[in-house]
């Protein structure tokens, strides 16, 4: 199953690399490309990066649709 997120176009807009990312959000680069890819990940995951890309949790459908 693969889940709607626009954690690559996000990440791209703000010239950030997956690594520079998984370093803000305290996760591996393998679970951003994962994510970017479609798969699931934990709620708290998600958390991070919202958070890391700069938005606020009330803002999160801005980054991942489900």
């Amino acid at each position: 199953m693969t889940a709607n997120n626009n954690v690559r176009n996000i990440r791209e807009e703000r010239l950030m690399s997956k690594a520079e990312l998984a370093r803000l959000a305290g996760v591996s680069p393998v679970t951003i490309d994962r994510i970017e890819r479609g798969e699931e990940c934990r709620m708290e995951t998600k958390r991070k990066i919202i958070l890391a890309l700069g938005f606020s949790l009330s803002e999160k459908e801005k980054v991942f649709q489900d």
